[in-house]
């Protein structure tokens, strides 16, 4: 099994904090009365407990878990469950998440976003003898979509995107809106802020609930507040970590978490 990195380091997330903040280096270390040469070295990866203690809260985030991060200690349990497979595939100078999610006694089967390469997701599907019946869409950023037009063409399935963030040709709803594939559930969520309508779905009756975020959540961080990081916040706080905690949490990049690691180890959550 591929090892799969987190998305992000100690220094990204003090990054993401301080532009979704809107707090520039020097205001920061004036707040936090710590000198700018150390601010400076801790946002180039040299990393001080003593900075990051004194402007973690100024920032919203939680110090030990950055130290953690820091020291490479925290890394979310591998995750083996029935009914889910996750892809993981290159586009560009990263790579991207998409899943399969069926139901083991129908085998009936979605798929949650394209990554840059759908063909693994077809393949899994042929193997074990699934029939996709659908294609739900998380965000529009075109990592996540970029795929569509085959997978939808090799599949037949019905494709469907929030209507905050359509997706052209596709079928388009409202959040709240559920489905049922075979005897699981899948319900959605609206986790916008990354994105301007970003769903998470939700799918339950597999042994595990399962959370697909999109860029909302990931491992140990969060995406980016591209459109509204007070909103990316606390959709995150209110829609996704308020799940239960054994909840498995699929990111749109990075490794498989879950919503009881994340509220112990994320240093956007972790109180």
């Amino acid at each position: 099994m591929v090892t799969i990195p987190l998305e992000d380091s100690y220094t990204d997330i003090i990054g993401k904090a301080m532009r979704g903040l809107q707090i520039e280096h020097n205001a920061l270390a004036a707040q936090a009365g710590v000198d700018g040469a150390k601010l400076q070295a801790l946002c180039d990866g040299e990393f001080s407990l003593d900075t990051a203690a004194r402007i973690a809260p100024l920032l919203g985030l939680n110090a030990a878990a950055l130290h953690a991060l820091a020291e490479k200690r925290y890394a979310p349990a591998s995750v083996t469950l029935d009914g889910l497979a996750m892809f993981n595939t290159p586009f560009e100078d990263m790579t991207v998440n998409a899943y399969l999610v069926w139901d083991p006694a129908t085998n009936e089967a979605a798929v949650f976003d394209t990554g840059a390469d759908a063909s693994g997701m077809i393949d899994e599907a042929r193997t074990r003898g699934l029939t996709i019946k659908h294609i739900f869409i998380t965000h529009t950023h075109g990592d996540h979509i970029f795929d569509l037009d085959r997978l939808r063409e090799k599949t037949g399935a019905a494709v469907w995107s929030g209507n905050r963030e359509p997706v052209d040709g596709t079928n388009v709803f409202s959040v709240g809106h559920s489905w049922h594939l075979g005897s699981l559930k899948i319900d959605t969520r609206l986790t916008w802020g990354h994105s301007p309508g970003g769903v998470t779905y939700v799918v339950t009756g597999l042994a595990r609930p399962v959370a697909v975020v999109g860029d909302s959540i990931f491992a140990g961080s969060m995406g980016g507040g591209k459109v509204s990081y007070a909103a990316a916040l606390k959709c995150n706080v209110d829609e996704i970590m308020t799940l239960m905690p054994e909840t498995v949490i699929c990111p749109g990049h990075g490794p498989l978490t879950s919503v009881g690691e994340e509220s112990r180890n994320n240093p956007f959550f972790a109180k």
